[in-house]
């Protein structure tokens, strides 16, 4: 008799794998097999940890801290993150008002599934981070689109916002700096939503997980900076991952109203527990120590972008936004839709992102993935050689397509 087949949950069925980190595992997994692969899929700093923070997971190994701490965070680095937000922000927040949690995609997860209820509508701007749609279905929530334009520069147009609310309006989330765009919300789009987030008791999210890293000759400007009323409906999410090359350290932290927190901890204590007593030790050093590291990265992704833009804008039938932040292009390659490479037609981004992984062995990642099919993603989070490399391979890939 055979064994009989065990079903999955519903929950599993509705929702796909991160494409990034498909395209990513697909990019090693053809370089581990010897071919030249050229990376501009995955979205982290090519940037080493500061060594003072490695010396600080070292000493933690060393001095055996390597227990259980409290399951909202060590009250030290709860501390020094509402240190890091009064500094930086000017925003205070006692440590009841804060958590650690494995990294900054955990944080969002224990958020949505703290305030989510089945039917409950998110505001998703779009093109938007890939994991952002899933994590509310997975708490049961519904997805609500809200498209951004390349016209546009990818800010929000004030005027379309009221078009996608509804009385199911629970939350609305912001990314500026965005990936996969690098665009930041202007003062009026960030006005327009602190405006219908205060008329409709909307729970705005957040997510500023790129806020040092940006090109602007201006402040970057923070919807709590447009209305600090706003503070008890926002939940903000940030850590050090992008700020400190500390990606696979995952540490990540929420701010917010006390009662929110509350209710992620309860989340985060029946999930993970705390998160790594050694990477909590690291990011304590890394928000108390020196703060110049990310200054140091800007300074090696400007020239990148720079040129990463003009020489994508070079190509005919491309255009590519500026972007004002992060480390991605995301330029619209949909004048190429419809040509064909050996007979096999590319009709999408996931299409001619494969065709730039198989021909050109360049890894991007499909603007499928971010709700935008027009564009691909590249991260330029990689050395300058790389780059120039990589767009003769992306031009003469894209010569070689025919009508």
């Amino acid at each position: 008799m055979s064994s009989p087949i065990i079903t999955l949950a519903n929950r599993v069925t509705n929702i796909k794998p991160s494409p990034t980190l498909a395209v990513n595992a697909k990019a090693k997994a053809l370089k581990a097999a010897g071919a030249d692969i050229l990376n501009f899929s995955v979205g982290e700093p090519d940037f080493d940890t500061p060594p003072h923070v490695c010396a600080a997971g070292k000493k933690a190994i060393d001095e055996g801290f390597t227990r259980y701490t409290a399951v909202p965070g060590m009250p030290e680095l709860r501390e020094a993150v509402s240190q890091h937000l009064l500094r930086e922000q000017g925003l205070s927040y006692s440590m009841d008002e804060i958590q650690i949690a494995c990294g900054g995609k955990h944080g969002l997860y224990n958020m949505f599934q703290a305030v989510i209820n089945p039917g409950d509508e998110v505001l998703i701007p779009t093109p938007y981070w890939v994991s952002y749609p899933p994590m509310v279905q997975l708490a049961g929530g519904t997805p609500v689109m809200v498209p951004l334009l390349e016209k546009d520069n990818f800010d929000l147009n004030p005027d379309i916002l009221p078009l996608y609310a509804s009385s199911k309006t629970r939350a609305i989330i912001i990314n500026s700096p965005s990936n996969p765009t690098g665009s930041v919300f202007s003062v009026e789009a960030l006005q327009a939503i602190a405006k219908m987030a205060r008329e409709n008791g909307w729970l705005i999210i957040t997510d500023d997980i790129y806020d040092t890293i940006t090109y602007m000759d201006t402040e970057l400007p923070h919807i709590l900076d447009i209305d600090s009323g706003l503070k008890e409906q926002t939940l903000i999410l940030n850590g050090v991952s992008k700020s400190f090359a500390m990606t696979g350290w995952r540490i990540g932290w929420t701010a917010g109203p006390k009662h929110i927190i509350a209710a992620m901890n309860k989340i985060q204590g029946q999930s993970t527990s705390n998160p790594a007593s050694i990477s909590q030790k690291a990011a304590l050093a890394a928000l108390t120590g020196p703060q110049d590291f990310p200054k140091t990265m800007l300074k090696a992704f400007l020239p990148r972008r720079d040129f990463f833009v003009a020489d994508l804008r070079s190509i005919e039938g491309v255009s590519c936004v500026n972007p004002n932040g992060a480390f991605y292009v995301f330029p619209n390659f949909s004048a190429y839709f419809g040509k064909s490479f050996n007979g096999k037609l590319i009709n999408n981004s996931v299409d001619l992102a494969d065709y730039f992984l198989d021909e050109a062995k360049v890894a991007s990642v499909p603007g499928a993935a971010f709700g935008a099919d027009d564009f691909v993603r590249f991260s330029f989070a990689t050395s300058m050689d790389i780059i120039k490399d990589g767009m003769t391979r992306i031009k003469t890939a894209l010569k070689n397509l025919r009508d």
